[in-house]
């Protein structure tokens, strides 16, 4: 059975167009990692748990921020890992110089038996929609278009 993720899109509006925030994954194994390893900031929900509740939580965990306001269901996406992810939108901004992410513990090197910590997220950064295209997850990219449709249909 595939695990399930939630996670918040925040968005905003610059001269330039509609900006969406992305979290880059920290560690060694995502280090050289830029196109396509971007995501929504998002984690697995609890037992029982309401997406909404985890979406904010893991928001909280990743950027050490809360996220306030109203949320807008964006639907779910299955990623190439059969992983769902279940996300929102919210629009709000965010210094990316201020994130303070949780650590999680890691094997590194893999099969070595040795566990180290490092941050879940190791960098936060505003994008336009179309580089933000190139930079998330592939499995995630249908956000950003549900995203820009909503935006549209409530103009």
């Amino acid at each position: 059975m595939a695990t399930t993720s939630a996670g918040i899109l925040m968005y905003h509006q610059r001269d330039a167009g509609m900006v969406v925030l992305l979290v880059h994954p920290g560690g060694p194994f995502w280090r050289n990692c830029d196109l396509g390893a971007w995501s929504v900031p998002k984690g697995e929900l609890g037992d029982g748990e309401d997406p909404e509740t985890a979406a904010r939580r893991e928001f909280a965990e990743e950027l050490g921020i809360e996220a306030r306001g109203p949320l807008q269901p964006l639907g779910q996406v299955r990623q190439s890992s059969r992983k769902l992810v279940q996300a929102y939108a919210l629009e709000g901004e965010l210094d990316v110089t201020s994130i303070r992410s949780n650590e999680i513990p890691i094997e590194w090197p893999p099969r070595s038996g040795r566990t180290i910590l490092v941050p879940e997220v190791d960098r936060a950064e505003w994008f336009t929609l179309p580089l933000a295209r190139e930079k998330i997850l592939p499995g995630q990219r249908p956000l950003l278009d549900r995203l820009e449709e909503l935006r549209k249909s409530a103009l």
